[in-house]
């Protein structure tokens, strides 16, 4: 498994928790309030979609190669913001955070 597959496994796996809080729970929260019904349709053909759905989305916008860092963000370029998700020295997931 790819370090990029790690880094989408991690956010799914921190969804729900004290660890998503601040990461991929407040990235999905954000969009679902701030994104237009259209968006949702064009994407998965529903206006109301579900935490897992949008999670289902993310693409990966940058990879830093100075550090082992992924940036996860919404198609489209609909939005400013990203879930970052960074690696120790051991390869082992270190934090996930939203950043803008």
């Amino acid at each position: 498994m790819s370090n990029q597959e790690k880094a989408l496994e991690a956010i799914k796996r921190s969804a729900g928790t004290e660890a998503g809080e601040y990461g991929i729970d407040g990235f999905v929260s954000h969009h679902l309030e701030e994104l237009p019904e259209s968006f949702w349709q064009k994407h998965l053909g529903i206006s109301a979609p579900s935490n897992e759905q949008v999670i289902g989305l993310l693409v990966l916008r940058e990879k830093w190669d100075d550090e082992e860092v992924y940036d996860f963000t919404l198609p489209d370029e609909v939005t400013d913001y990203v879930v970052s998700v960074s690696f120790d020295d051991d390869g082992q997931v270190e934090d996930i955070v939203m950043e803008s």
